[in-house]
């Protein structure tokens, strides 16, 4: 339901982890100007709520390979919400990506309920504020971090798709009908891309910001 308040702040929490979830909401509840319009651990049940209440903003916290879908579905739904994002790590590469998606702030779940108040209250204070909790390392680095989505090229994001199912060189180059070689070449220029030292490493920062798919 909408507050009585048109002065209250108007919040959707969408977290998969529940007691994190109920702490949250219990710490913004406490806030006179702060009201909670719902609280769930689906993506599409608080795509739907925003899309019902056009909520002033969404607090994100779902695993990394459901972020970029997410994103999309609530900026799509609600256009006007401000989206902060909530996540275990700063990983440069994907603060850089959720911010040029359009999120307004990355905060760690280290975050303290005052600062966690506070960032609210910052993105809702005009349509330009972005706010960052993350790590002095992680701020030294998002400017130089690459643009991903931009950087990769179609055959790039194909091979990538390729390397997360587990297939060899080999295989890709029989899938794509390319040399194995260049198959080599191209995973080179992924790595560096994507700042990865293994297959691994790139798939997992790839899925994390949204390039591919997860494995199923």
């Amino acid at each position: 339901m909408r507050p009585n308040s048109n002065s209250q702040l108007r919040i959707v929490l969408i977290f998969d982890h529940a007691l994190l979830r109920e702490l949250v909401r219990e710490a913004l509840e406490g806030e006179p100007d702060i009201a909670v319009v719902e609280d769930t651990a689906s993506c599409p049940s608080g795509i739907m709520t925003c899309k019902v209440e056009q909520p002033d903003v969404v607090l994100l916290d779902v695993p990394s390979r459901l972020v970029a879908e997410a994103v999309r579905g609530i900026r799509s739904a609600s256009p006007a919400t401000r989206i902060l994002l909530v996540s275990r790590r700063d990983d440069p590469v994907l603060v850089r990506q959720m911010l040029d998606s359009g999120v307004r702030g990355f905060l760690t779940e280290s975050v303290s309920r005052r600062d966690l108040v506070a960032s609210i209250r910052t993105v809702c204070a005009d349509d330009i504020r972005v706010v960052l909790h993350v790590s002095a390392g992680a701020l030294t680095s998002i400017a130089s971090a690459p643009s991903c989505t931009k950087a990769l090229t179609k055959r790039e994001l194909e091979i990538l798709s390729l390397v997360s199912m587990a297939m060899s060189n080999r295989q890709i180059s029989r899938q794509l009908a390319i040399a194995e070689g260049t198959v080599k070449r191209h995973l080179g220029i992924i790595f560096t891309k994507l700042e990865a030292r293994s297959r691994l490493e790139a798939v997992n920062k790839a899925v994390s910001i949204g390039l591919i798919a997860g494995a199923a």
